[in-house]
C-alpha cells in the first residue's frame, strides 16, 4: 500500500471536482518569494505520518517573511522519523465546523464502506466518538451518502453539500481502485460552502500498476521502507508494518510495559520484508519481531512463504572444508551435513488477514513463528515471548498456530 502526501492527494481531488484552497509546492524556502497565491497562508509539512499539526509541522503565515521562517523550520523538523522534501503553501480559510469523511475498502467485508463524523480534525478521540459507517455490499448510489450525512446529525442545505462530496469520493475512489480515501478535515465556512483542508489517499500495488497516470504522480515519492520514529540502538521488540497507523497502534500498545521496542514500516513489495528482517537481525537484543502487516488473503500467503523461505535460509546445511559426500541419488542427507550454528534468531508473531492460517501449517512447522487473529492477542504474545527465556532455532518445537 503506497500513501500520497496531501499535496498528491489533493491534485486528484481536483480531477473530481472535490473543492480545494490555491495552494503551491515549495522545494525550499526561498521560493516563498515568488508566491502567487495572496496572504494568510499556511505551511504545511509534507510527509505521510499523521499528528502534523501537533508535531508543529503546521504553521500560519502572515507575510513573506513569516512564511520563510516558518517553512525553514518544517523542513528541519523530523516527524515521526521523517523530514518533508517539499512543504506546501495554502490559503487560509475561515473555518466554521470541521467534518470527517473517508471511504475505506474493507478485506474482511469484501466491500467500501462509508464513513463519517460530524466531530473531524484533530481530536482523534472525538471524531471516533462520532464515527457513523455504511457497509457498501452493493453498488454506490447517491442516497448512501444523504444517508451517512443523516446518521452524522447533518441537516438542511448540508446533506446535499456534503453528500455531493461523497459522491465525488466514491467516484474517485472507484475509478483509481483506491484502498482508501479521506478528507480531514471537510471545512465548513460560516456560508454553509465545503473545502477539503486535508487529504490522504492510500493506493495498493496492484491498482497503481493500471492507471499510469497516478503511478507517475507517485512514483519519485515512495519510500521502500522507513523507522518509526527512529531507527534504534537496540530493542527486545521488533515491528514490521505495511501502514504508519498500524506501527503507532502496536508502538502504543506495548510502550506501557517498557519494553524497548521499535518499527520498520515497508511498502507492499516483497523484496521490502525480506529486508525488513534483515535489518532487525542486525539490531543487538532483538527477541521477537511482530509483523503487523494487513493487505488481502493472497498477500498474506505470500508473507507467509517469504518468512519460512528466510528463516530456513538461516540454517542451510553446509558441508565441511574437509568432508566429502556421496550423492548417488542427487540429494544430500541432512543428518550428514552439520548445520550453522545460530547465534540469534528472534521468535516472530504474525498478525495477518486471513481466515484460515492452517493451510500454511506446514510451510511453518518447527520454526519460531506465532501467530494471533487481533492486534491486541499479536501484541500480548509478541510482550510474553520478550519476557521469556531466549531461544534459538534448534530448541523451537512449539506447532505453527499457537494462540494468545
Amino acid at each position: 500500500m503506497v500513501d500520497l502526501l496531501e499535496y498528491q492527494a489533493k491534485e486528484l481531488f481536483k480531477q473530481v471536482g472535490i473543492p480545494t484552497l490555491p495552494s503551491q509546492v515549495i522545494a525550499e524556502p526561498r521560493e516563498l518569494r515568488q508566491l502567487e497565491i495572496p496572504y494568510p497562508i499556511v505551511v504545511k509539512s509534507q510527509v505521510r505520518a499523521s499528528g502534523r499539526g501537533k508535531a508543529g509541522g503546521v504553521r500560519f503565515a502572515e507575510n513573506t517573511i513569516d512564511a520563510i521562517a516558518a517553512a525553514r523550520i518544517i523542513f528541519n523538523l523530523q516527524i515521526l522519523g521523517q523530514f518533508p522534501e517539499v512543504v506546501l503553501a495554502e490559503a487560509r480559510y475561515n473555518v466554521q465546523q470541521e467534518l470527517f469523511l473517508g471511504i475505506v475498502l474493507d478485506y474482511q467485508r469484501n466491500c467500501p464502506v462509508l464513513l463519517g463524523s460530524i466531530q473531524g480534525g484533530i481530536n482523534l478521540d472525538s471524531l471516533l466518538a462520532n464515527l457513523q459507517a455504511i457497509p457498501l455490499e452493493e453498488d454506490f448510489f447517491p442516497y448512501q451518502g444523504r444517508k451517512l450525512c443523516r446518521q452524522m446529525g447533518l441537516t438542511g442545505n448540508l446533506i446535499e453539500t456534503v453528500s455531493g462530496i461523497i459522491t465525488k469520493m466514491y467516484t474517485l475512489f472507484l475509478s483509481k481502485d483506491l484502498d482508501l480515501i479521506e478528507i480531514n478535515p471537510l471545512g465548513i465556512s460560516p456560508q454553509g460552502e465545503v473545502m477539503a483542508l486535508d487529504g490522504r489517499i492510500s493506493a495498493n500495488d496492484t491498482g497503481i500498476q493500471r492507471h499510469p497516470k497516478l503511478k507517475g504522480l507517485i512514483e519519485s515519492e515512495i519510500e521502500p521502507l522507513f523507522w518509526l520514529p527512529l531507527k534504534p540502538k537496540s530493542a527486545k521488540i521488533g515491528i514490521i508494518c505495511n501502514s504508519i497507523d498500524l506501527g503507532m497502534a502496536s508502538l502504543d500498545l506495548i510502550a506501557p510495559t517498557g519494553i524497548t521496542a521499535g518499527c520498520l514500516v515497508i511498502k507492499d513489495n516483497l523484496e521490502d520484508l525480506k529486508q525488513g528482517l534483515q535489518e532487525w537481525q542486525k539490531i543487538p537484543e532483538t527477541e521477537v519481531i511482530l509483523i503487523n502487516i494487513l493487505k488481502n488473503q493472497r498477500y498474506s500467503e505470500l508473507v507467509v512463504r517469504i518468512i519460512a523461505d528466510y528463516l530456513q535460509s538461516l540454517a542451510i546445511p553446509k558441508p565441511k572444508s574437509d568432508e566429502r559426500y556421496e550423492r548417488p541419488t542427487g540429494i544430500v542427507s541432512r543428518q550428514k551435513i552439520p548445520s550453522i550454528p545460530l547465534t540469534k534468531t528472534p521468535s516472530l508473531v504474525l498478525r495477518l488477514l486471513s481466515q484460515d492460517f492452517e493451510q500454511w501449517q506446514q510451510l511453518l512447522t518447527g520454526l519460531p513463528v506465532y501467530w494471533s487473529e487481533d492486534l491486541e492477542s499479536a501484541v500480548t504474545q509478541t510482550i510474553s515471548l520478550a519476557q521469556g527465556a531466549k531461544h534459538e532455532l534448534a530448541d523451537f518445537g512449539s506447532d505453527f498456530g499457537t494462540r494468545s
